[in-house]
Order: structure tokens, then sequence, then C-alpha cells
């Protein structure tokens, strides 16, 4: 099962393609669902995080099926799960195309699902790890959208 620990790698990939190839433009649409973070939304910010996810989702593939690693591919695809349902509240907030709702919903939550039963019914992961990573993993877009309301409140750019 060697794969798994490079499929989140993968997943961010096609992610991103969809996001800012093709179709691309979610800059565009971010700003059209969140309007009041348009301050703190800047292009260096998308480059930055994007890198730093493309890094994060690299770590989990070279610490593998280390106890780390299998905790770290457990938050990181909480994480990217969670991102998959947000674009899908975009979609139903804005009634318009997110770019990256597909690769959200059809290859981020599969794969997180398939991924926490996995580990769980394989036994190489606790429940209580399971649910700290799931935690953590998944509090990242609450703490993206806390971040980008104060920026935006008290940044000029």
């Amino acid at each position: 099962m060697e794969w798994l620990f490079w499929a989140p790698l993968m997943a961010v990939s096609l992610h991103l393609f969809e996001e800012f190839v093709f179709p691309g433009h979610f800059p565009e649409w971010y700003v059209q669902y969140k309007p009041e973070i348009k301050k703190s939304y800047t292009k260096r910010f998308l480059i930055i995080i994007n890198i730093l996810l493309l890094i994060l989702s690299y770590d989990v593939g070279a610490f593998g099926s280390s106890k780390f690693g299998i905790a770290l591919w457990l938050g990181v695809m909480a994480m990217l799960a969670a991102n998959g349902i947000w674009h899908f509240k975009g979609v139903v907030k804005t009634q318009s195309y997110s770019p990256g709702v597909l690769t959200g919903l059809l290859v981020y939550l599969p794969l997180a699902i398939y991924g926490y039963v996995y580990f769980l019914n394989s036994k190489q992961v606790s429940v209580f790890t399971a649910l700290i990573a799931l935690a953590i993993g998944a509090s990242y877009q609450m703490w993206s959208n806390i971040y980008h309301r104060v920026r935006a409140r008290t940044t000029e750019l």
C-alpha cells in the first residue's frame, strides 16, 4: 500500500490543476464567493500556501508507513476532504462552479474515507490518533477563514 502515501501529492496536484489551469479561474471565483476577504487574498498568498501544501503532501509520501507518516497522512487528508466540502458549500452558496469542487468531491473525499477506514481496520493507527488528526486537519479551513477576515480588516494592500 505504499502508493497510498503518495496519493495526497497526486490528489493535490490534480486539484491545483483544476483550480489554476483547467478550467482555472479559482482566484476570481473565490473573491466572488467571499468578497469580504478580497484585500487579504493575494497572488503572493496563493503561491506560498500552495507551495507549502505541495511540500506537506510530499512529506506524507516521504514519511511513508511510519507512525508519524500515517498520522500525517490522516491529518493532511482530513484537511483536503474539508477543502472539498468547503468548495461544495461555495457552489451551493454562489450557484456557480467552483474550480476545485470536482477533485475535492471526487478525489479528496473518497481518498480520505478510504484511508481512514484502511488505517483503522488494519490497526495501524488508534482511534484516538485518527480523531486528533481529523480534528487538526479539518480545522484548517476554519483557521484560514479567520486569518483572511482579520487580515482583510487590518491590512491595506
